[in-house]
C-alpha cells in the first residue's frame, strides 16, 4: 500500500513539474512518509521514475491490450483499442500530462527516461505499421492512401492532439479527431 501511495505522489509530481523539477522530499511529504522511507522503496529518483512509467504501461496494457491479438494479425482490433486508449486518456488528464511533460524532457539524451521513450515510440510505430500492413493486405486501406511513413503521421497526430487537449480540453475531442483521420485511411468503420 505504501509503495502505491509513493507511486501516485511521484506520478502527480512528474506529470505536473516534470522529472527534473520534482522533489523527492515533496513527494515523500505528499504521501505522508519521510524521504528515508521513500528511498527504502525506491533508492533513487531514477528508479522511482522507471517504476512510474512501468506502472503506467502495465495499467494501459491491462486495460486495453491484455487479450489483444498482435497488431499484424488484426489491424482493425488494434486501431479500435488505440481509440479506446485515447478516449480513456481524455478522461484522465494526469496520464496525458505525464506523457507530455516527460516525453519532452526525455528528448535530452541524458534524461533517465530517454531510452524508455525511444523504445516506446519504436514499439508504437512498429505496431501501427503492422496494423496498417494487415489492413492493406486485406484491401481495407483506401486506394489514394500512401502507406509509407503513415505510422509516423498517426503517432504524431495523437501526440499533437494530446498537447492541444491539455491546453484547451473543452475544444479538442482527441478520439473524434483520431477517428476522423482513420476514416480517411481505412475503408471500413473501426469498431
Amino acid at each position: 500500500m505504501r509503495r502505491a501511495q509513493i507511486l501516485k505522489a511521484a506520478f502527480d509530481a512528474f506529470a505536473t513539474v516534470g522529472y527534473r523539477n520534482a522533489s523527492l522530499l515533496q513527494m515523500a511529504s505528499d504521501c505522508g512518509v519521510t524521504r528515508t522511507a521513500l528511498l527504502h522503496y525506491f533508492p533513487t529518483k531514477e528508479i522511482l521514475l522507471e517504476a512510474v512509467l512501468a506502472e503506467r504501461d502495465r495499467k494501459a496494457d491491462e486495460l486495453f491490450f491484455a487479450d489483444a491479438p498482435e497488431a499484424s494479425s488484426d489491424g482493425l482490433t488494434y486501431f479500435s483499442r488505440l481509440l479506446k486508449v485515447v478516449e480513456h486518456n481524455s478522461r484522465n488528464p494526469g496520464i496525458v500530462s505525464l506523457f507530455a511533460v516527460l516525453s519532452t524532457e526525455a528528448s535530452d539524451s541524458s534524461h533517465p527516461a530517454h531510452g524508455y521513450f525511444i523504445a516506446r515510440y519504436e514499439r508504437a510505430l512498429s505496431r501501427t505499421k503492422a496494423a496498417l500492413g494487415d489492413l492493406s493486405a486485406r484491401s481495407l486501406i483506401r486506394p489514394h492512401v500512401e502507406l509509407e511513413g503513415l505510422e509516423h503521421d498517426i503517432i504524431a497526430l495523437i501526440d499533437g492532439l494530446q498537447v492541444q487537449w491539455l491546453l484547451q480540453p473543452s475544444k479538442i475531442d482527441m478520439a473524434a479527431r483520431l477517428r476522423a483521420r482513420l476514416r480517411e485511411v481505412v475503408s471500413v468503420d473501426i469498431p
